[in-house]
């Protein structure tokens, strides 16, 4: 599995002005001659205009200068930073493949690792093995500036260490379901975390909620949930690329609480806490369907199931219940692969937590996928959960 980041648009956007600086995959310099005492002024330099990675310092790759300055401003001295003539390219960018560039400033362009999640143990006992489940291959010094995972641990969803190790696992399969991207895949679950699992494994213990919950679901008013129990969760701190505007991953919750118990107070929730908050969020979670309503039996993205009319709610279930093969989930529902996407600051932290819960007792287990985490160079206007394209 790789970070299948950044775009071929963007990829040759980034060359093209490589191209434009001379030779940006050199790490050396562009083989222009710009005096970085001087604004460039569309002459002699190519570049053209002022203001901070428009050329005006492209010779100081080559001349020298104070390794403590930002000459482009784009947030990286220039001894963190190869080209001073190109904003893209510094020690905290992600290093997209196959363009002949070394955004990342490394030295060999095209050289981030793609493909860390062939032979992860199933236990997940290092929870950095999440990360890379999920498509996370890169470990970040926790003081430095490159992009990465600068932290990786499993815990309940209240961030309190998680000891019973059932809850999660690193897939190959789940029943017919394979991974959206590579090899491996993360499951998290209320229950046991394998395919085939039984519907119940009671863990026996109870722990608090992420905060701003526990909430109620918009589409059951008047439901009261009751006491988290048997949670698990991947907390990840990650220090986003300095050429990444926005992130997204695939989902898959299924849940045997449908039909019986839909807006009942025996409600698994799966959350994605995202911290910071993006704008317009009320909390941290970032997976949610178009009314608000939490990841759950009751979301209107429970499309995978056998439709009908339960608690004066028509669930239609668009795609059957072929996916649920061989899960151990046949005869309950789950929502199918869907997408969440949100906006980030480039180079700064993010804290993910992903989450998984029962409600009032431990009976009647839910589990989630996660796979496919990508940055991306395009921007986010919102947060936003929506079913996958259909490979």
């Amino acid at each position: 599995m790789n970070v299948r980041s950044l775009g071929i648009a963007t990829s040759l956007l980034i060359a093209a002005f490589a191209i434009a600086c001379g030779g940006s995959s050199r790490r050396s310099g562009f083989g222009v001659e710009v005096d970085p005492n001087e604004a460039a002024d569309g002459g002699g330099g190519g570049f053209g205009g002022e203001g901070p990675g428009n050329g005006s310092e492209c010779g100081i790759n080559n001349t020298g200068g104070d390794p403590d300055k930002d000459y482009d401003g784009d947030g990286y001295a220039l001894k963190d930073d190869c080209n001073e003539c190109n904003t893209g390219i510094n020690k905290g960018a992600h290093d997209i493949p196959d363009n002949g560039i070394d955004e990342d400033c490394s030295g060999v362009a095209d050289d981030e690792e793609i493909e860390c999640d062939s032979d992860l143990p199933q236990s997940g006992s290092d929870a950095f093995d999440g990360a890379k489940a999920i498509g996370l291959c890169k470990k970040a010094d926790p003081d430095g500036v490159e992009w990465g995972v600068v932290s990786a641990k499993w815990v309940r969803p209240d961030g309190t260490s998680l000891s019973n190790m059932v809850g999660v696992g690193i897939l190959k399969q789940f029943g017919v379901n394979a991974p959206q991207l590579g090899g491996s895949m993360l499951a998290i679950s209320s229950g046991e975390a394998r395919e085939g699992a039984p519907e119940t494994t009671d863990k026996g213990y109870s722990h608090g909620t992420p905060s701003g919950y526990p909430k109620e679901s918009p589409a059951c008013p008047g439901v009261t949930t009751g006491t988290a129990r048997d949670g698990a969760a991947l907390e990840l701190k990650i220090r986003v690329p300095s050429n990444a505007q926005s992130f997204s991953y695939q989902q898959n919750f299924f849940t045997q609480e449908y039909p019986v118990f839909i807006c009942s107070q025996y409600n698994d929730f799966f959350v994605t806490m995202l911290d910071p908050i993006p704008d317009g969020l009320e909390d941290g979670n970032i997976a949610f369907d178009q009314d608000t309503n939490p990841i759950s039996v009751n979301n209107s993205l429970l499309q995978v199931c056998e439709s009908g009319t339960h608690k004066g709610k028509f669930f239609p279930c668009p795609l059957g219940t072929d996916t649920l093969s061989g899960t151990g989930f046949e005869g309950a529902a789950a929502t199918g692969w869907l997408t969440t996407s949100a906006p980030v600051t480039p180079g700064t932290e993010i804290t993910i937590r992903f989450a998984i819960w029962d409600s009032g007792d431990g009976r009647l287990d839910s589990t989630t996928l996660i796979d496919d985490f990508r940055f991306s160079v395009e921007g986010a206007d919102s947060t936003q959960t929506k079913p996958s394209p259909v490979n």
